[in-house]
């Protein structure tokens, strides 16, 4: 049994979606990429440079209150030995203030580069807080000397105390100056490792990137040759098709101009033969009324009715050939059993028609093309295959009208031998969406199955067939056909 089937979708349909999407998610993953790779490198320089940026600020911020510290530990060794040396007690006193100004302000530098160097040489910096505590110390109890004890004891103070001190602070600023240059140069190779992570990271993004791209742009290229070889042989097909056509077209010129040849020939042959002898008793008649020859009369009148009834015949079977009434007027079944009785009659072939009990209210156009159909496929095994027997099938099941034709000729090669006959009877079955399949051997003869589908009926009066219908000769009821030899 053939279901009806569904619509046809283009196969091409699937695999366009397939590769639009492919390519959409590859031009979308790679800008993706790139965005990635942008954006990374971007956010990458940003800490970069923010980092940069705070090192240098940290270390200029640093150096700064170490320069400050270191000129202010100087400048306080100055304001005592001053004090010591004045023996004006005037500017003794104005060199001592200096002194505790400059004290109050190293106390509080110290507290400051304690933040800020916390952890950049800690013991390094309490051993600068610590010489520069026990030297402010130190010169703390000079500032009460009376003018004779500086006089007697400055220079001894001096050499022994002051200068030692001072010198000792400075020592230990100067190094600790030279810890902060080691740090500045380790964050400037951290820096650097950031700097070589970057690259390595964007170098990866970079490969990925452009792997991808090869990848969509190899794909890409794939399809467009594919696109271009399916265009030309499209191409090449249209051309096909239109060579086709036009020697479809001459050919059915030829074919009209034969059958108008066909038909002239009938009616001047048979037709007007007949008439001109119709024409000539009718003389004879009038004759043998005038002489009241009655048996001469009776006679001719005779001959006149017989020519008369062979005229008609004559034209019924053209009129027949070209639309059969009974078409219209009986149905599909028994025009095609006179069709068969018909070429049968005229022919060393005998046709026989197998039906199916339906309901042959099937469309006009349906019957027109079922009846040319099965005429062209006699008509060929008639004059072209050599057969004795030929089997016509017919049935209705699950909405579609079921033909075969089968014969015991000769045989040809359907893929190589399309004659105009083939041609009109695809272009029939395919102009009501239906189906058409030829097998033909030497040995077995020529099948030619095809299918239409049946618009819907208003009431659904559709007979589900039992059985499988099979598209040979095998399926034809009570008959043992395939292959049709007979000794």
């Amino acid at each position: 049994m053939i279901p009806k089937s569904p619509p046809i979708a283009s196969p091409q349909a699937p695999s366009h979606r397939q590769t639009r999407f492919a390519l959409f998610a590859g031009f979308g993953g790679l800008l993706v990429l790139l965005a990635v790779l942008g954006i990374s490198a971007i956010s990458f320089l940003s800490q970069i440079m923010v980092h940069e940026e705070q090192i240098r600020r940290d270390y200029v911020q640093r150096d700064r209150l170490l320069e400050t510290l270191r000129s202010d530990i100087y400048n306080s060794g100055t304001y005592v030995r001053d004090f010591l040396l004045d023996s004006n007690d005037a500017f003794a006193t104005v060199h001592r203030d200096q002194f505790l100004e400059t004290e109050r302000k190293l106390r509080e530098e110290l507290s400051q580069y304690r933040v800020l160097n916390a952890t950049a040489g800690v013991s390094a910096v309490e051993q600068l807080a610590s010489e520069v505590t026990g030297y402010l110390d130190a010169l703390q109890p000079v500032l009460a000397w009376t003018v004779n004890e500086r006089q007697a004891r400055a220079y001894a103070f001096m050499q022994d105390e002051l200068l030692p001190r001072r010198m000792s602070a400075l020592t230990v600023a100067d190094h600790i100056q030279q810890i902060s240059e080691s740090q500045l140069e380790q964050n400037a190779a951290s820096v650097s490792v950031l700097l070589s992570s970057f690259r390595s990271r964007l170098l990866a993004l970079l490969m990925v990137t452009i792997f991808c791209g090869v990848a969509l742009a190899t794909m890409a290229l794939w399809r467009l040759l594919k696109l271009e070889i399916e265009s030309r042989r499209r191409f090449a097909e249209v051309l096909s098709t239109r060579h086709e056509l036009k020697k479809l077209s001459t050919e059915l010129v030829s074919a009209q101009e034969n059958e108008r040849r066909r038909i002239s020939r009938e009616l001047h042959d048979e037709v007007g033969q007949v008439l001109s002898a119709i024409m000539l008793g009718l003389e004879s008649l009038r004759s043998a009324l005038r002489d009241n020859n009655q048996p001469e009369a009776l006679g001719q009148l005779q001959l006149v009715q017989e020519m008369t009834e062979r005229n008609a015949r004559v034209v019924r079977n053209i009129s027949l050939l070209l639309r059969p009434t009974m078409l219209d007027d009986l149905g599909l079944v028994p025009a095609l059993k006179w069709l068969a009785r018909e070429v049968s009659r005229t022919n060393p072939l005998e046709v026989e028609v197998f039906a199916d009990a339906f309901e042959d209210d099937v469309p006009d156009e349906h019957r027109t093309c079922v009846f040319r159909v099965v005429q062209e496929a006699l008509r060929n095994a008639a004059r072209h295959s050599g057969a004795r027997r030929a089997l016509v099938n017919v049935r209705e099941a699950h909405g579609f009208l079921q033909f075969s034709v089968v014969d015991d000729g000769n045989g040809f090669a359907p893929g190589l031998e399309k004659g105009l006959g083939i041609l009109g009877m695809q272009e029939r079955i395919e102009h009501l969406a239906g189906t058409m399949d030829i097998k033909s051997d030497p040995a077995t003869g020529t099948s030619i199955t095809f299918d239409l589908p049946l618009p819907v009926r208003a009431d659904a009066r559709v007979k589900a067939s039992e059985g499988t219908f099979e598209r040979s000769s095998a399926d034809l009821p009570g008959q043992e056909i395939s292959p049709l030899r007979t000794a």
